[in-house]
């Protein structure tokens, strides 16, 4: 399906309406090595607003405005020391304003896909500003735009934010406080904020190790023009739900304690595996778990892999609630670490659901307090850029959340009528997971395979079985 041509109408500069009193924010172990990922590309498809395009336009500039003073380091630019040390400088340089036409597309258009192209229709990646941008560009691009783009009956709002600044829970938490407020300015009413950002740099991701960063500066560490196919898949809670019994009912057992074989963070002994951890037999595999080593099975069995290879599937986790004493929820930044858990092909494509799906459901219930303060130090004596990527064609790199409060972001006419990312982070492998619009535990992948990959995927019936509907 060819791409269309979406045309930029206007671009400005948005500004805070109330001038920052933060100080300089230290990027932490977690931002530093996400100077090398682009920069985050989500945003929501809408019906067609009530009032004309241009009102919108000039509602969304004032509440971006508004916002921004809650956000004011996502108004701010990069700065690094004569020491090495990279901070957020909160000096209210704004962030870039784009209103875009593409009055050509439908909704029908964007989210019916014909049967002989059923992919994730091309001119969403136009919706976005800083295609391929590298994160460590900060330090002279602003760290984040809004490109609000007419449809002929809808609208896309699209955000991109600096990776090296904001993770899932803090992108998102601006995102909806972005929507609140415009909702709220259209009502004529003063938004009552919920949850104001935590800007706290005294967490234990502070630290003064200061990161190397390559002569030029970093760049991504996989090939971001390798051929592509990108799907949605939607399963509806009732078929998680059976996945989960399947998984749970077939589990890997092992007396009363089960050993993990790896953990997260790179905390890996001699032979390249992490110490073993105790899980009780009675811990629950939960429903994203069971999807998550369906998925890792079947994209491993459509590989066609020698079944002596190691495959990886990497995990993304909120920290926050896992330290103790627990950070903020609303701590802005990134508080994030890597679940790395690996079997060998053999394993995962004979051994059935829950073979995968127990030794996922270890390793994220292992990774506590302790394992996060010990991912921090190995980073410490050996700080690095986020190595993202499929390095030896079996890894897949699981990434966003369901739990995240997408479908939140109503603007003032009602709920998103669909999630969609741009181009960023995209590479064979790479899957971000959603919550589904009907909520009630459903969940929509957004999965990016190699084309042939993805044919197999496809044609896979134990992982088909449990898709609801695709696009």
């Amino acid at each position: 399906m060819p791409s269309s041509s979406t045309s930029i109408i206007s671009k400005c500069t948005i500004y805070p309406d109330q001038k920052s009193t933060l100080k300089p924010l230290h990027l932490s172990v977690s931002d530093l090595p996400m100077l090398s990922c682009h920069y985050i590309q989500k945003g929501v498809l809408l019906s067609s607003p009530p009032q004309p395009f241009q009102d919108l336009i000039d509602s969304l500039k004032l509440s971006l405005s508004t916002t921004l003073s809650l956000f004011p380091a996502l108004a701010g630019r990069f700065s690094t020391d004569s020491a090495g040390h990279v901070h957020i400088v909160c000096n209210d340089a704004g962030v870039d304003f784009i209103h875009a036409n593409a009055k050509h597309l439908t909704l029908a258009t964007l989210l019916s896909p014909p049967a002989n192209f059923p992919d994730v229709h091309p001119s969403f990646k136009e919706f976005f500003a800083y295609d391929m941008t590298i994160s460590y560009s900060g330090h002279h691009l602003p760290l984040a735009a809004v490109q609000v783009t007419e449809l002929a009956d809808g609208v896309f709002v699209g955000i991109t934010a600096n990776h090296a600044v904001t993770d899932g829970t803090s992108f998102w938490h601006f995102f909806n406080t972005f929507a609140a407020v415009t909702k709220a300015a259209g009502s004529g009413a003063k938004k009552k904020i919920a949850s104001y950002p935590d800007f706290t740099r005294d967490t234990v991701f502070n630290s003064a190790v200061v990161l190397p960063v390559p002569a030029g500066g970093p760049t991504v560490t996989f090939a971001a023009d390798d051929p592509l196919r990108e799907r949605v898949f939607h399963f509806s809670r009732e078929d998680i739900q059976r996945l989960k019994k399947q998984a749970n009912s077939n589990r890997h057992n092992n007396d009363g304690w089960k050993t993990a074989g790896v953990n997260g963070n790179g905390n890996c002994n001699g032979n390249g595996m992490v110490a073993a951890v105790n899980v009780r037999n009675n811990d629950e595999i939960s429903s994203f778990q069971s999807l998550s080593a369906q998925l890792w099975r079947s994209v491993t069995r459509a590989r066609k892999l020698d079944a002596s290879k190691t495959s990886t599937f990497r995990m993304a986790v909120n920290c926050r609630h896992r330290l103790e004493p627990k950070m903020d929820p609303f701590y802005f930044g990134n508080a994030i670490q890597s679940i790395p858990t690996v079997a060998t092909v053999g394993d995962i494509v004979s051994n059935e659901v829950g073979f995968c799906a127990e030794l996922l459901h270890r390793n994220v219930i292992a990774h506590d307090d302790s394992t996060v303060r010990r991912g921090i130090e190995d980073w410490e004596k050996a700080p690095r850029l986020f190595p993202l990527g499929n390095f030896d064609g079996a890894m897949i790199t699981m990434g966003s959340s369901p739990r995240f409060p997408m479908y939140d972001n109503d603007f003032g006419w009602g709920k998103p009528l669909a999630i969609r990312s741009g181009k960023a982070n995209k590479f064979d492998g790479k899957i971000s997971a959603f919550p589904g619009r009907e909520g009630n535990g459903s969940v929509d992948l957004e999965v990016v395979l190699a084309p042939e990959t993805m044919a197999g995927l496809e044609n896979d019936m134990e992982f088909m079985q449990y898709v609801t509907s695709f696009e």
